[in-house]
Formats: C-alpha cells, structure tokens, sequence
C-alpha cells in the first residue's frame, strides 16, 4: 500500500462497519446516546453493546445491514442503524424492529411491568421527508388532536444527514454529531473534534480504525458489498424501466387496445401505437402479421400506419 494514501486515508462514518466500529467505544456511545437522548453524557453511566447477528429473516439479510444494540443501565435499549442507500419501505422497517425488540422483552409467565423503553435510531444519507427542510425528528406515540404523548416506552429518531445545512450554525446536541457522520474528510472531522469531547474521542477512534490494516480491508469490502448491491439495484431499475417502455407497452396494448381504440382514447395513445408500428415495420413485419400481433382489425392498423407523421 502506497504510503502517502495510507497517511491520508480516513475510514467514513456513513459506512455501516465503520458506525458499528465506533459505536464499540463506549465513550463514543455515551456521547451521542447522551445526545440522542437529550442528557449530559456524565449522566450516562454505563451502556453495554447487545451481540446483534444479522437479521436473517429480513428481507436485507442479503446485504446484511448492519446494526447496533445498546442496553442502558436501567434495562432500556437504543437500536442504532446507518442507511445510506434510498430504502422505500425504512418507516415500515423500523417500526417491524422496534416493535420486536419491544416485545421480545418478555417471557412467557412474566408481567408487563418488565417492559423497557426501546429507542430506535436511524441515520439516513438519504431524504426520508421530503416535505420539509427538517433534519432531525423524534416521534413517539401520541394524541392526534391534542398531542399529548401517550407513552414514552417506545421512540424513533429519524436523522437525515442530507438536510443538514451548508457549514456549522453553532450547532449542538445530536445535531452536532449528524455533522461529524456526515463528514467527508480529515479536515471536516478535525473541525468537529474540536467542538466536544466526545466528538473528539470518536476522531482519535477513526483515526485508529484508518491505520488499522484488517480493518481497513473489511471496510473496504463493505464498501464494495454496498457498492456491488447499489449498482445491481439500479440496473434492474434500469432495465424495468426499459422494458416498460417496450415489452410493457407492447403488452399492455395487446391487452387493452380493443377498449382503447372504441372509445376513442387521447392522441398519445394513437402516437404510442403508430411509433409501435412503425417499429415492427422496420423490423420487417407486414401490416397483417402487426395487426395479428396486437389483435387489431387489419383496416384500423393500416390507417394508423397511413395518418403517422413522417419521421424527422
């Protein structure tokens, strides 16, 4: 390895290894639970990291996302997840996992009253709000009309680094923090170390993790894992998208047409078929064998065919 890349890399928090790495600090947990939860980090006195093995049955068991599960002195438990790829169904997601680590408190024959708070925590590179420019918010069950909380036995908090905005406003809190996951380079973490102790402990913890050479190797296969996952993902987008647009207007004509064409439909409809047909003419189709592929009458494809504009 190139010595000068080696000085200069920097591990980046947004990748779930290296979140779940810090998170095995315990300084670096009391910080930002602490700020999660609105409280002086000197108040939390201990938190111990739960074995959280991939969830299996998820439908992202193949990705493996990874989490991180802390128990608080007093029994409560805080999931904490890094998201940075768009996820359609997150708030489906979390409430599903909450409601299980919530529930999967108890044993059978025991009370309710064993139940603890569950605190679910999801750092998201991505917009999942798109409403508003808000980038941290904490929900709770509570009252439609009045707003009145109903418990705080369960909570999530939903903090979106893509709203963050442009340079520091005197920041604090978890704020302060979205900023450091956020950061991009040395100089932007240097910065926030700066501000806070705490922040500062999870620095020198990158910076750890950065020289550390099988660390590095298994971020930078995790990295290629959600790489990899990313770019299969779009490319069956992708490829959907290109199939709607021929196979699946091909067949949804196919179904359609004859409803379509009776009840006199919107010129676009009229263009989409005359390109179709014009397509299938240049591949050598005959009006006949085009109107017995789309289940027309003979007449009706050729004066589709006859009223076509001419092609520029």
């Amino acid at each position: 390895m190139d010595k000068r890349n080696s000085e200069n890399f920097i591990m980046l928090p947004t990748v779930d290894f290296c979140f779940k790495e810090l998170m095995q600090n315990p300084k670096v947990r009391q910080g930002f639970i602490a700020a999660i939860m609105g409280k002086d980090p000197k108040t939390i006195r201990k938190t111990t990291l739960i074995p959280n093995a991939t969830k299996k049955e998820s439908k992202d068991a193949k990705l493996g996302i990874l989490d991180v599960m802390v128990e608080m002195e007093d029994g409560s438990k805080v999931n904490m997840e890094m998201q940075v790829a768009y996820f359609g169904w997150w708030s489906s997601r979390v409430l599903f996992y909450v409601s299980k680590t919530y529930s999967g408190q108890i044993r059978e024959g025991e009370d309710y009253d064993v139940l603890k708070k569950c605190i679910h925590v999801s750092i998201l590179d991505f917009i999942h709000f798109p409403q508003d420019k808000k980038c941290y918010r904490k929900i709770a069950f509570c009252d439609v009309e009045t707003g009145e909380q109903y418990t705080d036995l369960m909570e999530l908090h939903i903090l979106e680094l893509k709203k963050l905005p442009p340079g520091d406003q005197n920041e604090e809190g978890v704020i302060r923090w979205m900023r450091f996951f956020g950061g991009k380079n040395r100089k932007e973490f240097e910065d926030m170390a700066k501000t806070d102790e705490y922040i500062e402990e999870a620095y020198d913890e990158l910076k750890k993790l950065s020289m550390d050479e099988q660390k590095r190797m298994e971020y930078e296969a995790r990295q290629k894992a959600i790489r990899d996952y990313n770019s299969q993902m779009k490319s069956a987008r992708e490829y959907g998208l290109k199939l709607g647009r021929e196979e699946g207007i091909e067949q949804g004509i196919k179904q359609g047409i004859q409803q379509g064409i009776q009840q006199g439909k919107a010129q676009g409809e009229r263009s989409a078929l005359q390109k179709l047909i014009r397509k299938k003419k240049k591949k050598g189709m005959s009006l006949a064998m085009i109107a017995e592929l789309l289940e027309m009458d003979p007449k009706e494809v050729a004066e589709l065919d006859k009223e076509a504009p001419e092609e520029e």
